[in-house]
């Protein structure tokens, strides 16, 4: 999943393949938090996302049987385990983003 504001204080989030390509949008209010959109998520395997990390994110993740690649904050005490290869390709989201900005 990603996510873009604009300036109307809206959020867009996206998912995507694994080609980056958007499989469905739906937006949020700009002062909703992330976490608050990630569980409007239907039935996907993976969420890749930016350091938005909470223990209680990755919980509700796994319950709903999504695998998180997310890094942890550098401050956190406890390291967190992540698909560093997989991370990679959240730029394929970025420039999906990208395009629809053009």
């Amino acid at each position: 999943m990603g996510r873009t504001e604009d300036g109307m204080n809206t959020k867009l989030h996206a998912l995507c393949n694994s080609q980056g390509r958007p499989i469905d949008l739906f937006v949020t209010a700009g002062q909703v938090s992330d976490h608050i959109g990630a569980r409007a998520l239907p039935n996907v395997k993976w969420l890749l996302g930016d350091r938005h990390d909470a223990d209680w994110f990755r919980e509700a993740l796994r319950g709903k049987g999504i695998r998180a690649c997310i890094p942890g904050r550098e401050k956190r005490k406890t390291p967190v385990k992540y698909d560093k290869r997989r991370f990679k390709r959240r730029n394929r989201i970025e420039i999906m983003f990208g395009r629809l900005k053009d």
